[in-house]
């Protein structure tokens, strides 16, 4: 895609912190991190989001993040990570190209990732789990 900036990096028009890459994904810093060492991982195949990826490269492609991660572990020395991946404006996807976020936590960070729960009933539960069966 012309006008995606993830695009424009993966092809080197932009710069990059690269911290990883191979045939199919590269690993970069954050350019606006939620925290230090926060990464994204791109897939050199544009796909918009999780509803158009390939799912066989998802799978690769989160076999690459917990790789990444462990190895962010031992070298930042962190002992909790938030592992995100926005799907439409609505869910904050600010860049329409698949990538997932590593972010490093630290206690006593400034990050705040809320929602309020909702208290279902059994019967609102049962009725969503009928909607969902799936038969994949």
């Amino acid at each position: 895609m012309s006008d995606c900036i993830f695009c424009k990096i993966l092809n080197g028009d932009i710069p990059s912190a690269t911290i990883y890459e191979d045939e199919e994904f590269k690993a970069i810093l954050d350019r606006f991190p939620a925290n230090e060492g926060h990464v994204l991982i791109l897939p050199k195949e544009h796909s918009a989001n999780i509803f158009e990826i390939d799912p066989q490269l998802a799978g690769r492609l989160f076999t690459l993040a917990t790789k990444i991660a462990r190895e962010m572990k031992r070298i930042l020395g962190f002992e909790h990570m938030n592992v995100m991946q926005n799907n439409g404006t609505v869910a904050g996807q600010t860049v329409y190209h698949f990538h997932l976020h590593l972010i490093p936590r630290y206690e006593n960070d400034s990050i705040t990732i809320a929602y309020q729960p909702m208290d279902l009933t059994d019967e609102q539960i049962f009725i969503m789990r009928k909607k969902l069966e799936l038969s994949l």
